[in-house]
C-alpha cells in the first residue's frame, strides 16, 4: 500500500470545454489546447512523457508509452470556483454551489461599512474623505449607524453615472488589476475602498497600503466574511492591497484569502480522524479554512510552493498528504490573459518535475491535477468550465478517461490509504495498484 499522497494543483490549468460550458458562457475554451495553438508550442517533455498529451483532447503531442497514468476529470459541482473546486477534490460535492453576483446589495456594502465604522475603523473628516484607523482603536465613528449619506452618493459604480447609495467604489464585475488602474486614483483621493467580484463566487476589496492600514484591510474582509452568508454566501473574501501612484499602481504579496469552512465532511477531515495529517502548501489552508490541515506552509508563487513541496517529499516524516496549490498559472497569467506568460509557467514547471519526481520515495503517490480552467486567450478574465487533467504517478500507465467528478481524487487517496471506499466517487486506480 502507498503510505503518502501528493498532491499538487496546477491551479486552472484546464483541458477543454465541459459540456455544459455554454451555460457559463465558456464555450470552446481549453486552457492548455489554446495556449499551444496560440504560441505554437508548449516544451513539456516531462508532462508529455508522462501521458499529459494522450489525455482525451488534449490537443498536445502524445507519447508512445506513457510513464503514468492519465486521464481527465469534469466537475459535478456547479460551478468554476477554486474553494468548490478544491472540496470536490477532496470528496465534497456542494449542491447548490456558491452564489455569484453581478453587484452585491447596496443594503449590505452598507451594513459592511457601518460594522466597520462601529468598531472605530474609519470616519468621515473635514474635507469629506474616509480616513482609515488600525483595529483596537477604542473610538467609534458611528455610534448609532449614522451615516452622512450625502458622502455615499459621491460614489459611481464601475464608470456609470452615481447611482445614488453607493458605499463603496466599483461594485461590479472587473479584473483586479484592470480595476486599480480605473480607480485606484479615486479610492485615494476618497478614501473608499474599491470592492468588486467576477464571474466567480467572491468578494474582493482592494485598497492602497498606504489609505488603509493592512490590518484593516484584514478586519474588513474579516468583517464582510461574517455577513457573507446564506442567500449571500460566496466561496472566498479576498483582500488585494496595492502600492504606488496613479498611473504604476501594482499589487502587493499581502494578498489573503477568507473562505468558508466545508459544508460537510472532506477526505482530510476523515483522514485527520484516524490519524493521518495533512500538509497544506500555498493557499490550501485558506481554501479549507484550516479545517483537517494540521500543518501549514504559506507560499507567494509558483517558485516558493515548487521548493516547498520539494522539501516536504525529502523531510517530512509526519504528514500523510502534502497537498500543495501552486497559484501563478491562475493568478498571474490566466486572469490576466497573458498566454505568453501562463505558457513559461508550464515550462518552468516541467522543468522542475524531475526533482518532484527524483524526491518520491517508494511508498509515495503523486498526483497532479487542476481545479479548474482559466483560459487565457478567451475574451474574458474570469476562470473557465473545463475538464482538469489528471496525472498519477503509480508505476503504471492506465488510461481512465474521462470521469464525472472531482471526488474520484478523494475516492483514490481513501481507497489506496487502506480506507475502503469513499462516498462520492470511485478509485482511479485499479486494484492491481502495486503493494
Amino acid at each position: 500500500m502507498f503510505k503518502r499522497v501528493c498532491i499538487i494543483i496546477l491551479d486552472s490549468v484546464g483541458i477543454g470545454a465541459m459540456p455544459d460550458a455554454a451555460e457559463f458562457g465558456d464555450e470552446g475554451a481549453h486552457t492548455l489546447g489554446n495556449i499551444y495553438k496560440t504560441i505554437g508550442k508548449l516544451d513539456l517533455p516531462n508532462l508529455y512523457t508522462l501521458g499529459l498529451g494522450n489525455i482525451k483532447d488534449a490537443r498536445l503531442p502524445k507519447t508512445g508509452k506513457p510513464a503514468a497514468s492519465f486521464g481527465r476529470m469534469g466537475a459535478k459541482t456547479k460551478a468554476k470556483d477554486t474553494t468548490s473546486g478544491h472540496w470536490e477534490l477532496a470528496g465534497l460535492i456542494m449542491n447548490p454551489p456558491f452564489a455569484t453576483f453581478t453587484s452585491f446589495p447596496e443594503s449590505l456594502l452598507m451594513e459592511w461599512l457601518g460594522q466597520a465604522a462601529e468598531e472605530g475603523l474609519w470616519y468621515i473628516d473635514e474635507a469629506g474623505k474616509m480616513k482609515w484607523k488600525k483595529p483596537g482603536n477604542e473610538q467609534r465613528s458611528f455610534p448609532n449607524k449614522v451615516f452622512d449619506q450625502t458622502f455615499f452618493k459621491k460614489f459611481a459604480g464601475c464608470g456609470a453615472e452615481p447611482r445614488g447609495l453607493n458605499p463603496a467604489l466599483a461594485n461590479c464585475p472587473a479584473s483586479g488589476t484592470q480595476i486599480i488602474k480605473e480607480l485606484g486614483e479615486t479610492h485615494m483621493q476618497t478614501g473608499a475602498p474599491i470592492v468588486y467580484t467576477s464571474a466567480d463566487s467572491v468578494f474582493q476589496v482592494a485598497a492602497h497600503e498606504d489609505i488603509i492600514p493592512i490590518e484593516t484591510q484584514y478586519r474588513l474582509c474579516q468583517i464582510a466574511r461574517e455577513l457573507l452568508v446564506g442567500d449571500y454566501i460566496v466561496g472566498r473574501v479576498i483582500a488585494r492591497p496595492f502600492i504606488g501612484v496613479p498611473g504604476e499602481f501594482t499589487r502587493t504579496k499581502n494578498r489573503r484569502d477568507y473562505s468558508v469552512p466545508p459544508v460537510g465532511e472532506t477526505l482530510l477531515d476523515a483522514l485527520e480522524a484516524k490519524g493521518q495529517t495533512t500538509l497544506g502548501i500555498g493557499k490550501i489552508h485558506d481554501i479549507f479554512c484550516g479545517k483537517g490541515v494540521a500543518h501549514s506552509k504559506y507560499t507567494a508563487n509558483n517558485t516558493e510552493g515548487i521548493e516547498a513541496t520539494i522539501d516536504a517529499l525529502a523531510n517530512n516524516n509526519e504528514d500523510t498528504i502534502i497537498f500543495t496549490n501552486l497559484v501563478d498559472f491562475d493568478m498571474h497569467y490566466g486572469h490576466r490573459n497573458n498566454t505568453e506568460g501562463y505558457a513559461k509557467a508550464l515550462e518552468y514547471f516541467d522543468a522542475q518535475l524531475p526533482r518532484i519526481l527524483s524526491a518520491l520515495r517508494p511508498d509515495d503517490l503523486l498526483i497532479m491535477t487542476a481545479d479548474h480552467g482559466c483560459d487565457p486567450t478567451t475574451p474574458g478574465t474570469d476562470h473557465t468550465r473545463e475538464y482538469v487533467p489528471v496525472l498519477i504517478c503509480d508505476g503504471q500507465a492506465v488510461d481512465f478517461g474521462t470521469r464525472d467528478t472531482f471526488a474520484d481524487v478523494a475516492a483514490t487517496i481513501y481507497d489506496i490509504l487502506g480506507h475502503g471506499k469513499w462516498p462520492v466517487g470511485e478509485s482511479l486506480l485499479p486494484k492491481t495498484t502495486k503493494a
